[in-house]
C-alpha cells in the first residue's frame, strides 16, 4: 500500500518510511468497525504496517522506535480485534504480530511488545479455533513468542503476588493444545513449553508445579498410556492378520512414542528437580508398574493376557531414551522382584486409568525346548525359571528377570528377540548402577575385574585372592546395600513389597543363570539366525576374557549343537546352492564378527514389533528361493556357533574363515575340450560340441527348437548349456543359454522316457532386496519362481546320457565345494549322491517350458 507513495527510488527513505507509517497508523485509527465492506483495507494496512515497522527496525537507530511507540499500535491492533467481525482480520493480526516477534531486533521494541499486556490479551482473546487455519496461526504466535524468552522478557508475561507467579497466560493457553489430534500442533505445543522450562526463572518454575498446573506432567503420561495402548492393538492386529497397510501404522505409532519420550526426556532434563520427580513417578505409576511389567507374566493372572511384544519393546525404549538414574534403577530394582509384587497394581486403575488387562494379546510357549541346567560351581541351590514352571508352581512368584530367562530359553522368536533386548539395553543403561547390573546378572567380566582391582587397590577386599574370585564379601554388601536403597523405594513410595533376602541369593548364581539360557538359546533350533546372533553379541560382552567363566556343560552343549549345525551345512553342499555356499558363508563370517565385537546391538527395539511377521516365501514345493533362505540362514547359525566355539575355547578369532583356496588349474576334461574357462560359457560364445547331446525344447507353445545339450562344470560353478550348431563349423556351436547348474533336480519323466525334467534357479540369491524391504517396512518384492525345462532327446539311451552326464558334472561340483570347507567342516569323506528319483508322481503330456 505504501509503496505507491512518491518515487521509486526513495521509498525506502527515513521520511517515506515515516510519512507512510503515520498515513497507515492515522487511517487504522478511524476505523470504527471491521465488516466484509473494508476488511480488505485494514488487513492491507496491518500488513504494510509490519512491514514498515520491521524494515524501519533493522535500518534506522531508534527514530522509528520512537514513533511505534507514539502511535501505541500495539494498543491499536487489540482495538482492531474487538471491533472485527471477520476471521480474515484475525488472521492477519495473528500472523502480523508473529512476524514482528520474530524479526524485530532492538531489544527495547520487544520489551514494548510484550509490555502493557497486549501480548496476553491476544493470548487469552477467545478466538474461534473451529477454523483450523486460525488455530495454527495461534500456535505459531505462542511459539514465537516462547523463542524470545529469557528471565527478562518472561516477568513482562507473567504476574505475580508476593514474588510468587500466579498467572501465566502463554503457558496456560498453549497446554490445553498439548494433546490435540495433529501432530503438528503437539509439537509445535511441547516446543513451546520446553523454551519455557530452559529459562530457568525459580518463580515460573514453582509456578509450573504447582496445582493444578502439574497435573500436565499427569497427564503426559496418560497421553503415552494411550499411545501405547493404541500400539498394542495394531501389533495384536498385525499378527492376525499381517498387512503393509498395518506395518506402516505400527512405524507411525513407534515414531509418536518414541517423539514422546525424546520430549519427557527433555522436560526432565531442563533443570527443574520436581518435574524429574513428577515424570518418574507418573511414568512408573501410571505405565510401567501397572501395565508393562504385569504384561511380562508367562501365563495369564487374574483374566489378565499378556502384551509380551509392545511391553518388550516400550521397557527398552524407556529405558533407551529416557535417561535417568532414578528411573533406569528402579526398573532394574523391579525386575528383581516377583510378578505378584505388581499383580495389585495391575488389576487397580489409578486415576481411573488403563488398567493392564486391557493391555493385551494371546502368548505362545515353545514347550519342547531345553531346560536350565541347575547346578553350578558355587554349591548355592537356586530355583531355575524352567524347573519352576514346569513344576506347576505358581508363576507370580517367579522373578521378572527370571521371566525374561525363560522367553530366551522357552519363548518363541519374538519373545528371545524381546527379552535379549531388554537385557541389552539395561547392560548399556549408564545410568544403571554397576551393582544393579550385577544382581540382574549381566554386569561384563571386563567391568566385575575392574571393581575388584579397585577394592584390592584401596584396600577393601579381605585378602588379594578375591581379585581373581566371581564374588567377594565386598561385593555382596555394595550390591546389597544398592538393592536394599531401591526395594525400600519401591515399598514407600510405589507400594510394592518386595524383600532383599527374596530377589537376591547371590549375584554369582544370577550370572550362571543368564549364560545357561544363553548356551540353550544357541541349542534351539526354531529360532532365528538373526535372533541367535543378538544373543551372541550379549553373550560376548558378558565374556570378554574366553572360556572364564564356561562350565563343561556348556561348553558340551555348545559343541553339539554346532556338530549338528556342521552335519546341516555339509547337506547344503549336496543341496540347491552349492556354487554359492562359499561367498555367503564368507559374507555372513565378516557380517557375525562385526555385530559380536560391536559396541552395542545390531536391531532396534522397534523390530520386535515386526519380526513375528515375516512371511515364508515357500509355495506348494519348495522354491529355490526359498532353499536359498534356508541355506543363508543356516550359514549364519553355523558361523556363529563357529566363532562362539572359537571364542569359548580361548582363541583369537580370524578375519576370514578357514577354508582351502581355489586351485589355479582344474583338471575337467569337459569343460576343457569344449573349450570354457572360469568365466562359464556366455551366450553368443563358441564352444565344442563333443559331448553335447542333440534335443528339442519349446520356450512357447507350438515353437519348438533345436539345440544341443552340455552340461559343465568349472571349479565350485557349473552350467547346463543349451547351445546351436554352426552350419559352417562342424562340431562347434554357438550358446544360446547357460543356466546354472546346482539345484537342477534333474529326472527322467515316469512316462516318456525320451523327456528329461530340469528345474532352473535364479543365478543368484535375491535376499539382499528382501532384507532391505523387511528394515524399511516396504513389501517384499514379488517372489522369483523357477523355471522349468523339459528336453526331448531323439532316444531313451541319449536321455539317459544326458542324466548321467548332469550327474556326474553336479558330483565334480560338489567335491570342490567339500574340498575348499574341509579345514572348516572337518569332512571325512567326500562321497556324493545325487538321487535319480522322481520329486511327484505328475507327468507332462508335452514338453512345456519357462524361464
Amino acid at each position: 500500500m505504501w509503496f505507491f507513495s512518491g518515487r521509486s527510488r526513495n521509498r525506502f527513505s527515513l521520511d517515506n518510511l515515516s510519512s507512510g507509517y503515520r498515513s497507515l497508523t492515522d487511517q487504522l485509527v478511524k476505523v470504527q468497525i471491521v465488516n466484509e465492506v473494508n476488511k480488505d483495507f485494514v488487513i492491507e494496512a496491518i500488513r504494510s504496517i509490519a512491514e514498515l515497522i520491521t524494515y524501519g527496525d533493522q535500518h534506522d537507530d531508534g527514530t522509528f522506535f520512537e514513533l511505534f511507540m507514539e502511535k501505541q499500535v500495539m494498543g491499536e491492533f487489540v482495538r482492531i480485534l474487538k471491533i472485527s467481525r471477520t476471521m480474515a482480520v484475525s488472521l492477519q493480526l495473528l500472523q502480523t504480530v508473529s512476524i514482528l516477534i520474530q524479526n524485530l531486533e532492538n531489544e527495547h521494541a520487544l520489551y514494548y511488545l510484550f509490555s502493557n499486556e497486549y501480548m496476553n490479551y491476544l493470548i487469552t482473546y477467545s478466538f474461534d479455533f473451529r477454523n483450523h487455519d486460525l488455530l495454527s496461526y495461534y500456535i505459531s504466535f505462542l511459539r514465537a513468542i516462547s523463542r524470545k524468552l529469557d528471565k527478562n522478557t518472561i516477568s513482562l508475561l507473567v504476574k505475580t503476588e508476593n514474588d510468587e507467579v500466579v498467572s501465566f497466560p502463554l503457558y496456560v493457553e498453549a497446554i490445553r493444545f498439548a494433546f490435540h489430534e495433529e501432530s503438528m500442533i503437539r509439537t509445535a505445543v511441547r516446543n513451546l513449553t520446553l523454551n519455557i522450562y530452559i529459562v530457568g526463572d525459580d518463580c515460573v518454575n514453582r509456578y509450573v508445579t504447582s496445582a493444578p498446573h502439574k497435573d500436565y506432567f499427569l497427564n503426559l503420561v496418560t497421553f503415552l498410556q494411550k499411545q501405547c495402548i493404541d500400539l498394542n492393538q495394531l501389533v495384536s492386529d498385525a499378527l492376525k492378520s499381517p498387512a503393509q497397510e498395518i506395518n506402516s501404522s505400527i512405524f507411525a505409532a513407534v515414531d509418536e512414542i518414541e517423539d514422546s519420550l525424546y520430549y519427557f526426556s527433555d522436560v526432565m532434563s531442563a533443570g527443574i528437580p520436581d518435574v524429574g520427580r513428577l515424570m518418574t513417578d507418573n511414568l512408573l505409576q501410571l505405565l510401567i508398574f501397572p501395565i508393562l511389567v504385569p504384561s511380562l507374566t508367562i501365563k495369564a493372572v487374574n483374566d489378565m493376557k499378556s502384551g509380551i511384544v509392545t511391553s518388550l519393546y516400550l521397557l527398552c525404549c524407556i529405558l533407551r531414551i529416557v535417561k535417568t538414574k532414578d528411573l533406569a534403577n528402579v526398573i532394574a530394582a523391579a525386575l528383581l522382584c516377583p510378578l505378584e509384587a505388581f499383580i495389585s497394581q495391575s488389576l487397580a486403575k489409578p486415576n481411573g486409568y488403563m488398567s493392564a488387562h486391557e493391555f493385551s494379546h494371546e502368548i505362545k510357549v515353545d514347550a519342547g525346548s531345553p531346560k536350565f541346567d541347575d547346578t553350578h560351581s558355587s554349591g548355592t541351590s537356586q530355583t531355575h525359571p524352567v524347573d519352576f514352571v514346569e513344576n506347576g508352581c505358581d508363576y507370580s512368584r517367579l522373578a521378572l528377570r527370571e521371566t525374561l530367562l525363560y522367553y530366551v530359553t522357552c519363548g518363541d522368536d519374538v519373545q528371545v528377540l524381546g527379552s535379549l533386548c531388554v537385557l541389552a539395553t539395561l547392560l548399556q543403561t549408564k545410568e544403571l548402577d554397576e551393582s544393579m547390573l550385577d544382581a540382574l546378572g549381566i554386569l561384563p567380566q571386563r567391568k566385575q575385574h575392574k571393581r575388584l582391582l579397585l577394592e584390592a587397590l584401596v584396600g577393601e577386599g579381605p585378602s588379594e585372592e578375591q581379585l581373581f574370585s566371581l564374588e567377594s564379601n565386598s561385593m555382596r554388601e555394595s550390591i546389597g546395600s544398592e538393592l536394599d536403597r531401591y526395594l525400600l523405594k519401591l515399598k514407600e513410595k510405589y507400594g510394592v513389597e518386595c524383600s532383599f533376602r527374596d530377589v537376591v541369593a547371590s549375584p554369582h548364581v544370577h550370572r550362571f543363570q543368564v549364560l545357561d539360557a544363553l548356551v540353550s538359546l544357541f541349542c534351539r533350533s526354531n529360532i532365528s539366525a538373526e535372533t541367535l546372533w543378538e544373543g551372541g553379541w550379549l553373550l560376548r560382552q558378558l565374556l570378554s576374557y574366553s572360556e572364564a567363566e564356561f562350565k563343561s556343560d556348556h561348553l558340551k552343549l555348545l559343541n553339539e549343537s554346532y556338530k549338528h549345525c556342521a552335519a546341516a551345512l555339509l547337506q547344503e553342499v549336496r543341496g540347491v546352492w552349492p556354487d554359492l555356499l562359499l561367498t555367503v558363508l564368507c559374507d555372513e563370517w565378516k557380517k557375525c564378527k562385526r555385530a559380536i565385537e560391536a559396541s552395542s546391538p545390531r536391531k532396534q527395539p522397534k523390530f520386535i514389533l515386526l519380526s513375528s511377521q515375516k512371511s515364508s516365501t515357500e509355495g506348494p514345493g519348495e522354491s529355490s528361493v526359498s532353499a536359498g533362505e534356508k541355506m543363508c540362514e543356516l550359514v549364519k547359525v553355523f558361523v556363529l556357533l563357529y566363532q562362539l566355539q572359537t571364542f569359548s575355547l580361548g582363541k583369537a578369532l580370524p578375519d576370514q574363515p578357514p577354508i582351502n583356496p581355489p586351485v589355479h588349474v582344474y583338471e575337467n576334461v569337459r569343460a576343457k575340450t569344449s573349450g570354457i574357462d572360469s568365466l562359464g560359457p556366455k551366450p553368443g560364445s563358441e564352444l565344442r560340441l563333443v559331448d553335447a547331446v542333440p534335443c528339442r525344447i519349446a520356450f512357447e507353445r507350438g515353437k519348438e527348437r533345436h539345440f544341443f545339450f552340455l552340461p559343465i562344470s568349472w571349479g565350485m560353478s557349473g552350467w547346463v548349456v543349451l547351445a546351436e550348431e554352426l552350419p559352417l563349423k562342424r562340431n562347434y556351436g554357438v550358446v544360446r543359454i547357460a543356466a546354472p547348474l546346482a539345484g537342477s533336480n534333474p529326472r527322467i519323466d515316469s512316462k516318456h522316457s525320451r523327456w528329461l525334467h530340469l528345474r532352473i534357479r535364479p543365478s543368484t540369491l535375491p535376499l539382499a532386496d528382501l532384507s532391505k524391504s523387511e528394515v524399511s517396512g516396504q513389501a517384499k518384492t514379488r517372489a522369483l519362481v523357477d523355471g522349468r525345462w523339459t528336453l526331448a532327446f531323439k532316444d531313451e539311451e541319449s536321455c539317459k546320457c544326458a542324466l548321467s552326464m548332469i550327474i556326474e558334472e553336479i558330483s565334480v561340483q560338489v567335491e570342490e565345494v567339500e574340498r575348499r570347507l574341509k579345514p572348516l567342516l572337518d569332512i571325512k569323506t567326500n562321497s556324493v549322491h545325487i538321487s535319480n528319483q522322481p520329486e511327484s508322481e505328475s507327468s507332462y503330456t508335452t514338453p512345456s517350458n519357462s524361464l
